[in-house]
Order: structure tokens, then C-alpha cells, then sequence
């Protein structure tokens, strides 16, 4: 992913906030196999962090996660920018988007690494589940586990980007994010409330 050096995002605290928040991704093997799924960042593990995901055992695509390089897809949010939200021309329609893409090598992981990954990732959404046990008893979840592969991508470099406008004038800035705040589309407003977040790409608003 191209990212000039004004719309990278430097922080590591900020990338790690980016990919929880935004953890359901795409998984991309060297022989371009691809996979939505969720992942667990673990920031603390290797040098830049590893992500944990599964996917189902009958999937062509386990057979790709044998130490070969992987990409692993972040996208956020995202919206279409009107060129006649600037306050004068020329300007051209574009797309203002986030988005993490985390290069590395993939490994399956092993039958006890691949529980704690996945009861990882029920507590992160739901972690009451893992002590129900009239919804999800043991003998049923090892019996779910069987059909699926765990894995792991150790990260070898990140690249993070945040193209929201913060390199127009500040007039410019303020009129695009005043037309998504008010926008009663739920993709910009979600882009809108990124912005304030960040406070990038205001204006000074």
C-alpha cells in the first residue's frame, strides 16, 4: 500500500487501536487465496506484533499458511468526497479511507495454541459465552474446534494509512467535514466521527 509519509500513521498505540477496533480482515496468501475473518492482535508478542486467526479445516486456503509470507487486510472507515465541499476549484471527486495492511509470515498453531486463540477472541466480543454452558458446553465446543485450523501471522512490517484530507487548506477541511457530519449516510458520519477522534483533516473546526 502506497503511504506518503503525511498520511502514515505513526503511532504504534494508534495502529493497535485501529486493528481492534477494525479486527475483521482479509487474509492474503502468496498464492493470492484470500479470507475474511476475524484476528486478535497481540502487540507485546515478536517485534511488531502477531495476529491470531482461525478458519475452517475444509478450506483449500489452511494449506497456504505453512510458513509462507501473508497480508493481512484492515480496512476502516471510508467515504466518497465531493469536490464541491472545497470552498473554490479546481478539485476532483476522491475517496477519503483508513486502512492497516500487516505484511508477515504465517504458521499453524498448535491444538491447545488454537483454543486460547479462539477463547481470545470470544472474549473479546462476547466473554460471558465461554461460561455458558447450557449454550456452549464443552463436548459441543471441542467438537466445533475439530473442523477448524488455527494460525498465526508474525508481523514483518505495518503499514498504516489515514487519507482524510489533512493536506487541503483548512477551508477545504472544514466544508468536507461539515457535508459528512451532517450526511445522513452511515459511512460518512462513521468516517466524520474517525476525523474528530484523530482531530485530522477539521480544519481547525
Amino acid at each position: 500500500m502506497f503511504v506518503p509519509p503525511n498520511l502514515r500513521i505513526q503511532d504504534n498505540q494508534e495502529v493497535a487501536r485501529f486493528i481492534s477496533e477494525n479486527s475483521f480482515g482479509i487474509l492474503v496468501s502468496e498464492s493470492l487465496d484470500a479470507t475474511h475473518i476475524p484476528f486478535i492482535y497481540n502487540q507485546n508478542e515478536g517485534d511488531n506484533g502477531i495476529l491470531y486467526g482461525h478458519i475452517a479445516r475444509a478450506n483449500p486456503h489452511t494449506h497456504q499458511l505453512t510458513q509462507e509470507k501473508a497480508l493481512v487486510i484492515f480496512s476502516g472507515p471510508h467515504a466518497y468526497i465531493s469536490p464541491t465541499w472545497y470552498e473554490e476549484g479546481p478539485g476532483v471527486p476522491t475517496l477519503n479511507y483508513t486502512a492497516v495492511h500487516c505484511k508477515g509470515q504465517a504458521s499453524l498453531l498448535s491444538d491447545e495454541e488454537s483454543v486460547q486463540a479462539m477463547d481470545a477472541l470470544v472474549t473479546k466480543y462476547e466473554p460471558t459465552l465461554l461460561d455458558n454452558e447450557v449454550l456452549m458446553p464443552a463436548d459441543y465446543q471441542a467438537k466445533l474446534r475439530r473442523g477448524v485450523v488455527g494460525f498465526k501471522v508474525v508481523i514483518e512490517h505495518i503499514d498504516a494509512k489515514e487519507k482524510l484530507g489533512q493536506q487541503r487548506k483548512a477551508v477545504d477541511q472544514q466544508g468536507v467535514f461539515k457535508a459528512l457530519s451532517e450526511s445522513a449516510e452511515l459511512g460518512d458520519i462513521k468516517l466524520a466521527n474517525y476525523m474528530q477522534k484523530r482531530q485530522l483533516g477539521l480544519g481547525g473546526v
